[in-house]
Order: structure tokens, then C-alpha cells, then sequence
């Protein structure tokens, strides 16, 4: 609270003149400098706090109270900026797509706890562990198994370790390398996937950034789709796990953590850990239930199915004339597909298919008789619970973004730094700076959540200065949205205070400090290889299909220059 104090205080300080015009004609003019308040104060505290929600509350008060302050006194301002950030709150949580993104997160949640608690998320892990029959293998599979739970970052780190733990332990696998997997596995696999709970939060903040620039007609599914290519280091991390398996080779602090199981038999460290005071027991399967694959595998077929055929028969019903014609003519075509994919309501189409899967997984679980109807529903609700903190951030995240263009934010740092900064130099620079924010705050959220807003209309004006308009603009654009995705992720990835580095220690049996220093090296040394190999050279123009192979590729090179084998 003394840290906070003395930016709150800053805020009753600032001279009356500044904000003397007309409210009705609030722009960057006006405002100045002081219209970088709100998201200074969201990052300035999430680095001193580390703690997102606070500082995404303080960030968005402190645009309201400016608002406030040059029709009403110093003091009189404290209350109607607090009014007016419920205001916004209230005016985000009203919007019907932003709903219905809160409605996927919570209904995607809910599946999530039915299949756990039909035990089909633990059957596939097991059907995994008995197609370990080496030291590789065993990697392997656990890498697959993290694949395999693509849908909630959480749920990996607390389904994936437990399960897996038993077998690398057989092989000889320290728990820091488990723990690197299940790490590796779960945010870079959940940030990317098309059907997550992280995906209605991305979509939110894509939206909410294009409406400050002015456009609201854009399909945040068909960019967020655009951006998966340019997500660097989550897919050169997924492949860089693999190929430390493959390959048998390790370096830097994991290398030696990984000597010490193999020769001596030693796989946890003395301080290792155990998760079974962190294990939501809501994520645990109920007791004296018959392990079955598709308790898993059916739920989460119906809800990818449903998601495909609601993207296209959603969007179908969104086209018209000639467009509608040439779907009409070529139903399956790829032309189709795009349209219909991209003029659909992701919100929508994710809602109703969650929905769909969780009729679809109560009626097995009490057909198999799992559980009665009034239990499945009780599972289900407790599944929208663990969700609840995402959508406090999200509407956080749309209340800053709301006052970010209502102050004229964007529009001032658009013209501060447009002329200063080389256009192929922004997506390397907004993924160290997220980076740097959420290693800081361990939230992955949280730092998109500051970051989108500011960087969409920066990367579109920093784009057209440099003579890019049409479809170049708009690959331009997409590859900032991705630095700021990915940059998030990989911060986070490196983090100590992060609620999934955490998660990963517990869940592996791992001491979290050697968790930490063992996987550090290899993000670290990803992370460059992002930048080196994915965002200055997509910034020059690159193709970004061949930056993806020689990423890919590099990370097999990585391994046999730098690594050792350790049998």
C-alpha cells in the first residue's frame, strides 16, 4: 500500500488546467503526455504489486478519474471516477459479443471439469503411459499427452505431471525435465489452440483494439487464426521439446539435472515437491470410476465438430450477393471455408458448441453412470467457478481499453513514436516488451490485456507512414498482434511467479527454484531464436512459412551444437 500510494497521490496533483476544454472534445491534443496515465499506471503497478487485477483497476480509475476531474473538483473527481469506472465495467459486460466471450470462457470451463471428473482426461494419460517403452518414448508421450490437453493451461500442468510422474520416474527422467514438458505444453499449446479458454480472451482483445482504430466490422476469429503462424516461440518451443527428446541431448543446468537421474537414479532433488495440497479436487476423477478414453475423446470431438460446422453455417448466414453465390456454388471449396469461417460469431458458435459437448458429456456420464444429472450439473457449475478470475480480467481489459480510446491514448502514442521507430523493428520490440511485462507479473493475461489496445493502432500507423496499405498492411498488423500474444507467453514461460511455472513445479514433484533454472536457459535461448529467426526477419518481409521451417529446423541445430547426449 506505501508503493501505491504515492501514484494515487499523483493523480490529485495534476493541474486543473490541463483539462480545462470541453469534455465532448477529449483527444490526444488535449490531454498531452497525460493521456499515457492509464496504462502506465496498469504497468508500473503490475511490476511493483504483481498483482494484475489491481493494477488493471487502478489503471482504468485513474482514466476515469481524469475524465472527471476537469468539470468536477480534485476530490469530487475520486467518486465520479470510481462511477465512472463502474460505468465501464457495466458498459463491457452489457456489450453482446463480449458476453457471449464470457459465456464460451465459462461454458469451455465447465466442459473441461466434466471430462476430468469422468476420469477421460486421465485414461488418455494412461493409455500414453503404456506406449512408454524407453527413455524416449517416455519423453515422448508426455509431450503428447501435454499436446493432447490443448484446451486449459491449468489443466495440463495439474492432469498431465501426476499421471505422467510414475513413468518418466521408471526411465530415469529427472522431474525437472518433466516439469520443463508440462510447462512447455501448456500455455504455448492453450495460446494457440482455436478451441481453449484462453481463445475468447484473445478474440476480446483483438476486437476491442480494431475499435479503437476505427473498424468494426473485422472478424476477430479469422485474425486471430492469421496470427498462429507468427506465434514464434510458442511453436518453436513445442518443437524444441520434442527434439530434446529425439535427440537425447541437454545443456546448460538441465543437462546436469538430467546426468544426475541417469547416473544415479536420483530423479527429484532433495527439496522436490509434491501437489497434493494444490490438486483442485474438482480436477480429480471421482473415485471408483472405470478409466475410459472417450470420456474425453467424445466430449471434445463433439465440441471441436459442432465449433467447425457453427463457423460455417454461422458465417454462411452472415453473406450476401456475390459472395454468398460463390459459397453456394463451391460449398467445400477453400474460398468457402475462408468466407464462412471469417464473417462468422466466434463468440456465438464457441458458446452453443460448449454448450452442445456439455449435453453431450452429462448424458455419457450418466449413461455409463458416472454421476446423476443434479451431480453432473454441480461438476459443471464448479467448472465455471475456476474461470471466474479470467473474466474479472477480461472485463478489466475491455473497461482499459474502453478509456484508452476515450482519452486519445493511442492517437498520441501513435504520433510520439510513428516517425521514431523502423517499421521492421516493431514486432522484435513488442515481444521484449511483453516479455519484460509479464516475466515481471508472471500473467500472460494480464500483459495482453495492457498491451493490445496500445499496439494495434500503433502498428497501423507506424505501417501506412511506411507506404503500406491493403493486404501488406493488414499481414503487418497481424504480426504485431502476434509478437504481442507471444510475447506474453514467453515471459510468463520464464517467470518464477507464475501461476503455471507453479502449477508445473507442484504438479512434476519438482523443487520450483530448480524448475525455474533449468527450463530459464531454454526459453532464454528460444526467446532469441524467436526474435533472430521469426520477428526481424518477417519484419524485413520474409516469408513467414520460411521462417517457420528454418525456426523449426534451428531448433535441431540448437541441440547439436550446443547439447550434449546424456546417454
Amino acid at each position: 500500500m506505501k508503493k501505491i500510494l504515492p501514484i494515487f497521490l499523483l493523480f490529485l496533483l495534476i493541474p486543473l488546467g490541463v483539462f480545462a476544454d470541453d469534455l465532448a472534445t477529449i483527444n490526444s491534443a488535449k490531454f498531452g503526455i497525460f493521456t499515457l496515465i492509464p496504462p502506465l499506471v496498469a504497468i508500473v503497478l503490475a511490476f511493483i504489486t504483481k498483482d494484475v487485477v489491481l493494477s488493471l483497476f487502478l489503471g482504468v480509475f485513474s482514466g476515469t478519474y481524469m475524465l472527471s476531474v476537469a468539470e468536477n473538483g480534485i476530490f469530487i473527481s475520486i467518486i465520479k471516477g470510481f462511477i465512472g469506472f463502474t460505468s465501464k465495467v457495466i458498459n463491457s459486460m452489457a456489450d453482446s459479443w463480449n458476453a457471449g466471450i464470457m459465456l464460451q470462457v465459462l461454458a469451455i470451463g465447465g466442459v473441461i471439469a466434466l471430462i476430468t471428473k469422468m476420469g477421460g482426461t486421465r485414461a488418455v494419460a494412461e493409455w500414453l503411459a503404456k506406449k512408454a517403452k524407453s527413455h524416449v518414448s517416455a519423453q515422448v508421450s508426455t509431450w503428447v499427452m501435454g499436446i493432447f490437453v490443448f484446451f486449459d493451461d491449468y489443466a495440463n500442468a495439474l492432469i498431465v505431471g501426476p499421471v505422467m510422474k510414475p513413468v518418466t520416474d521408471k526411465f530415469r527422467i529427472s522431474r525437472e525435465k518433466l516439469a520443463f514438458i508440462i510447462d512447455s505444453t501448456a500455455a504455448p499449446i492453450a495460446g494457440i489452440a482455436i478451441i481453449s479458454t484462453w481463445v475468447g480472451y484473445e478474440l476480446s482483445l483483438i476486437k476491442s483494439a480494431y475499435e479503437i482504430i476505427g473498424v468494426t466490422d473485422i472478424n476477430a476469429f479469422s485474425i486471430f487464426v492469421e496470427t498462429i503462424p507468427y506465434r514464434f516461440y510458442n511453436i518453436f518451443m513445442i518443437i524444441f521439446v520434442l527434439a530434446t527428446a529425439l535427440m537425447q541431448r541437454e545443456f546448460g543446468p538441465m543437462y546436469k539435472a538430467q546426468i544426475r537421474a541417469m547416473q544415479t537414479g536420483e530423479v527429484a532433488s532433495a527439496n522436490a515437491q509434491q501437489m497434493d495440497d494444490l490438486e483442485d479436487k474438482t480436477l480429480t476423477p471421482k473415485e471408483g470410476v472405470k478409466l475410459q478414453t472417450s470420456n474425453a475423446i467424445v466430449p471434445i470431438l463433439v465440441l471441436m465438430v459442432a465449433a467447425f460446422a457453427g463457423f460455417y453455417f454461422n458465417g454462411l448466414s452472415a453473406l450476401e450477393g456475390e459472395n454468398l453465390a460463390a459459397v453456394q456454388a463451391a460449398p467445400f471449396s477453400f474460398y468457402a471455408l475462408r468466407e464462412t469461417f471469417g464473417n462468422a460469431d466466434a463468440s456465438v458458435v464457441l458458446f452453443q458448441s460448449a454448450l452442445f459437448a456439455t449435453i453431450v458429456a452429462i448424458f455419457l456420464g450418466v449413461y455409463r453412470k458416472i454421476f446423476k444429472v443434479s451431480e453432473a450439473i454441480q461438476v459443471w457449475l464448479k467448472g465455471w467457478k475456476t474461470m471466474i478470475i479470467t473474466i474479472v480480467i477480461l472485463l478489466l481489459a475491455w473497461s482499459l481499453s474502453s478509456v484508452i480510446k476515450e482519452l486519445g491514448t493511442s492517437k498520441y502514442l501513435v504520433e510520439l513514436l510513428s516517425d521514431s521507430i523502423p517499421n521492421w523493428s516493431l514486432p522484435a520490440i513488442i515481444f521484449i516488451l511483453g516479455s519484460i511485462i509479464s516475466f515481471s507479473t508472471g500473467t500472460s493475461y494480464g500483459t495482453m490485456g495492457i498491451l493490445m489496445p496500445l499496439v494495434v493502432p500503433l502498428a497501423f500507423a507506424i505501417g501506412g507512414l511506411n507506404g503500406l496499405e491493403g493486404e501488406a498492411l493488414h499481414s503487418y498488423m497481424i504480426m504485431n498482434i502476434g509478437s504481442v500474444l507471444t510475447g506474453a507467453i514467453f515471459g510468463d514461460h520464464c517467470s518464477p511467479i507464475s501461476d503455471t511455472t507453479i502449477l508445473s513445479s507442484m504438479g512434476a514433484g519438482c523443487n520450483h527454484i530448480d524448475h525455474v533454472t533449468t527450463q530459464m536457459t531454454y526459453a532464454l535461448s528460444v526467446g532469441v531464436l524467436t526474435i533472430a529467426l521469426g520477428y526481424i526477419p518477417v519484419g524485413f518481409g520474409a516469408p513467414v512459412w520460411i521462417t517457420l521451417l528454418v525456426g523449426c529446423a534451428s531448433m535441431f541445430l540448437l541441440l547439436k551444437i550446443v547439447g550434449k547426449k546424456i546417454v
